[in-house]
């Protein structure tokens, strides 16, 4: 776990105060990316990218899509994720399920609404009770900080890079979810997926199953 810089932290699995971990959720509970590749080729045609092309937020930039088509297609995973077939990543639900035992679930996601993707945690992490489960939509990757001060988050599991740069300089803690897009040097902690996620935060806390 020790992402692209040799120097990031190690912390000891179950070392992280549960009730002080939050999540990002696009690009790291729910796999935005593959429904947005399935839906640019449902409905403009065949396309020869996978996955493993999308280096940048900026689809445009790395795909050279129509930006027109790039934005409606985004706008649709907004609005409507329980309705389009987003799924998880793999092991994001029994992990969450047994974290949400300890301490509720809180997302602070950039996305400008919250209901539609709270539908879909509550589809999705159907185990777990919807009081257990907070969204913050916050519309802005730049104000999450405030949000993670504001309900005392000191561990975040983050995507974006560039914001794990903003969480450090403030104190919070980042997690990269590794994914093709972040894939440059940085000095934080690294997880390559939910199953190293769930080592890192059960194991030694008394709560491996």
């Amino acid at each position: 776990m020790s992402g692209l810089n040799p120097g990031a932290p190690r912390l000891e699995p179950g070392a992280i105060p549960l009730e002080r971990l939050g999540f990002d959720i696009d690009g790291v509970v729910a796999d935005i990316m593959t429904t947005f590749l399935d839906l640019a080729r449902e409905r403009y045609g065949p396309h020869p990218f996978s996955y493993d092309d999308i280096t940048t937020f900026y689809l445009e930039d790395c795909l050279g899509f129509d930006p027109q088509m790039v934005a409606a297609l985004i706008r649709e995973l907004i609005d409507r994720p329980h309705e389009l077939p987003v799924s998880p990543f793999p092991q994001a639900v029994p992990v969450l399920s047994r974290l949400a035992e300890e301490a509720p679930l809180v997302f602070v996601t950039a996305r400008d609404r919250p209901e539609p993707i709270q539908l879909w945690l509550n589809r999705n992490l159907a185990p777990v009770p919807s009081r257990s489960i907070w969204v913050m939509a916050t519309g802005d990757p730049d104000t999450k900080l405030h949000y993670l001060k504001a309900h005392a988050i000191q561990y975040f599991v983050e995507d974006r890079l560039e914001t794990c740069f903003d969480l450090a300089r403030e104190g919070i803690t980042p997690i990269v979810f590794a994914q093709p897009w972040n894939r440059r040097p940085h000095p934080f902690l690294e997880v390559a997926g939910w199953p190293e996620l769930a080592r890192l935060l059960f194991e030694g806390n008394g709560a491996g199953r």
